[in-house]
């Protein structure tokens, strides 16, 4: 983006904050175009006060957003850690004052990931753990009356399969993976009998630290009734076994509920993390993600 560009998108963003009476300074603003579905911008508004600024992609995604507002309305007073608390909701802007700490995880400008928490850490390990208890003790019941999707046991492992079976029509996948993930979907044995309520990518990069604790959790756009698994995945396949047992621990402990093969489990869900990317590119149409998605399904061979 060339000097000029980025002034007139500054401007562009400035405007749109001031139809939805929020006065921005100019010098505050710091835009992150690294959304898959929004773009982000931080900016200090009239009176001093931070602010983050989510403009909508495309017009696919206000729908889910509608269903994400009502969600975070029902469950902030439920959870210890900060959620987003929308005071701007349009279909061309929402927005909301920052939350309390820091990304436990950035991109550098090449895309690189800078890390601000050490995954082997027991503080945060412990305070993920408590959180995700917190979140997945919450009533199912009333958490589909936000309308976000909802399956029970079986439709997951059925969503997977088919899912499996879109991606494998759509794109050229490498035997391995496709053996590998319909053996998982198949073996009752790694899988949960009962589902919570989920944020869907919980990762490093969605949860604000003070320290090493966190403090806030964003991006609810992906939260469901599900499999637990969901929100356990990431931290299981990046963090030391140490760590993962303090997570576990204070998961338990916080009234979460674990099964035999979770681990195993968690294991096979993060290597089918690939789909994912696939069935967004179909979703998207957009041939920058489907080279990328391409290149995760079918990779070369070592």
């Amino acid at each position: 983006m060339t000097a000029s560009t980025q002034s007139a998108d500054h401007s562009e963003i400035i405007r749109l904050a001031a139809e939805h009476d929020l006065e921005v300074d100019p010098e505050s603003l710091q835009i992150t175009d690294l959304g898959l579905d929004f773009r982000v911008a931080i900016v200090r508004v009239d009176g001093g006060e931070r602010w983050v600024l989510r403009i909508p992609r495309r017009p696919d995604v206000l729908e889910r957003a509608a269903t994400e507002g009502r969600l975070l309305s029902m469950i902030g007073p439920k959870l210890t850690v900060a959620v987003p608390d929308w005071q701007v909701h349009s279909p061309r802007l929402i927005a909301y004052p920052l939350l309390p700490g820091e990304p436990a995880l950035t991109l550098a400008a090449d895309l690189s990931p800078q890390w601000h928490v050490d995954m082997a850490s027991p503080t945060y390990s412990a305070s993920l753990g408590e959180f995700i208890a917190q979140l997945h003790s919450i009533d199912t019941e009333q958490a589909r009356t936000t309308g976000i999707d909802h399956h029970e046991p079986a439709e997951t492992r059925a969503q997977w399969a088919q899912d499996i079976d879109r991606v494998a029509d759509a794109f050229d996948v490498a035997p391995a993976l496709l053996e590998r993930w319909r053996a998982w979907v198949a073996e009752d044995s790694y899988w949960p009998d009962f589902s919570v309520l989920t944020h869907g990518e919980i990762y490093p990069a969605h949860t604000l630290v003070d320290g090493e604790r966190v403090t806030a959790v964003l991006d609810w756009t992906t939260a469901a009734v599900g499999d637990p698994a969901r929100d356990l995945q990431f931290q299981h396949s990046v963090s030391p076994p140490e760590a993962f047992e303090v997570l576990l621990d204070h998961y338990v402990r916080g009234g979460g509920r674990v099964w035999p093969r979770l681990g195993e489990h968690c294991t096979e869900m993060f290597a089918a993390s690939p789909l994912g990317y696939g069935l967004y590119a179909l979703e998207t149409g957009d041939p920058d993600h489907r080279e990328a998605a391409e290149a995760q399904l079918n990779p070369p061979r070592s």
